[in-house]
């Protein structure tokens, strides 16, 4: 199928099948929404081939080339179809499986991956290690057949409603690791009695966020993704493929969201207002600068293997994306500063400012992405770490 016909394919799915009261439900800070009807949708794109897009036919997949899966998170975003529920299952887990995972791990999981059967949360921070993964305490020990799992995650996206983690977890002997040696990837269960998760409450008033303890957790001791003690080699792979084609569809709800914005600006009366006109107009020429970047980068990725930009990308959507959220508070003036009604009921420009505040930090911190950059694009030494 040609490009363009698979776009139009897209697009008349998604028109047919995208109903009002999906239109728009979920996504940060939001992911309450809907929740059991946005698992049917995503279920029904499964049914009808729409899910794994970029995944070799071999593993279940449709092996659509890179100017395919952009067409689809375009036209996704477009439609105003709703965020997906089995986003980190497939984006995520899926690709690493096909990279580093075994051929019995790809036959096991990536076909309930696919047909959103099996739901997936990623189990990478900790209380005491954030952005900084390679602090990872969490410690995993073999005893007999299975791996025995203890520490605690933190800001564990979806983890309430997931049935499996991959995370990571030091297998090495105490004291004989480095920071990142002695690292292994793990898959878990989540429904099992030493897993404990507990919602964290955020500024939007939603927890989509959570704690989740280990005490005993127990996962079989074939389910190590790659080899023992290389399970830092496996996240980086991870978060490489977390900055997929899917952001451009992200860009596309941002464009949705700034001309929101001017369409805000203009009700209130306040979009002749030469400052203000002029950030919105920074804001479009932002974006538009992004989605060029963000497109350089993944072409050159789909040559050459996962690079270093994608920490440039995130680096530049996190910030635009933030000062979007400001400046909703700017064109909304006092009145932005008051819950629309009792007990704390935001409207979606609050919302927007409230959650973007995270962005710079989670999915990597703006500092890490910095540092990324800086040792292993600029050659700059590593920075000192306690």
């Amino acid at each position: 199928m040609h490009d363009e016909e698979f776009r139009r394919a897209a697009r008349a799915w998604l028109a047919e099948n995208v109903s009002a009261e999906l239109r728009g439900a979920g996504g940060p800070g939001r992911e309450h929404e809907a929740y059991r009807e946005r698992l049917a949708f995503d279920r029904r794109l499964a049914a009808a081939g729409w899910t794994c897009l970029g995944w070799p036919v071999e593993h279940g997949g449709r092996g659509a080339t890179l100017a395919q899966q952009v067409a689809f998170h375009e036209e996704y975003a477009r439609a105003g179809a709703p965020a997906r529920v089995g986003y980190l299952g497939e984006e995520l887990l899926g690709p690493t499986l096909i990279a580093y995972g075994t051929a019995e791990q790809c036959r096991r999981f990536l076909p309930r991956i696919r047909a959103v059967e099996e739901l997936w949360c990623q189990g990478y921070s900790e209380p005491g290690a954030g952005s900084d993964l390679a602090a990872v305490a969490t410690r995993a020990r073999l005893v007999g057949d299975e791996w025995i799992v203890d520490g605690q995650k933190v800001w564990t996206s979806l983890a309430h409603v997931a049935d499996w983690c991959f995370l990571l977890a030091r297998t090495g002997p105490p004291g004989a690791e480095s920071r990142r040696a002695g690292l292994s990837y793990l898959l878990v269960p989540m429904r099992q009695t030493g897993v404990t998760v507990r919602p964290i409450r955020q500024l939007t008033g939603t927890s989509e966020f959570n704690e989740v303890y280990f005490d005993g957790a127990r996962t079989s001791r074939d389910l190590v993704v790659g080899e023992v003690g290389e399970g830092w080699r496996v996240a980086m792979g991870t978060l490489a493929f977390e900055r997929g084609a899917a952001t451009l569809g992200q860009q596309v709800g941002f464009q949705r969201e700034l001309e929101g914005l001017v369409s805000l600006a203009r009700q209130l009366g306040v979009a002749g207002d030469p400052l203000l006109r002029d950030a919105l107009a920074r804001a479009f020429i932002g974006l538009w600068a992004l989605r060029a970047h963000t497109l350089r980068t993944m072409a050159e990725t789909d040559r050459h293997g996962p690079g270093q930009g994608a920490s440039a990308v995130k680096l530049l959507w996190a910030r635009w994306h933030r000062r979007l959220g400001e400046l909703a508070m700017q064109v909304r003036g006092a009145s932005g500063a008051v819950a629309r009604a009792a007990p704390y009921d935001l409207d979606e420009w609050q919302r927007l400012f409230l959650f973007s505040r995270a962005d710079t930090i989670y999915g990597g911190s703006d500092e890490i992405q910095r540092g990324i950059i800086a040792e292993r694009v600029l050659g700059l030494p590593r920075q000192a770490r306690g």
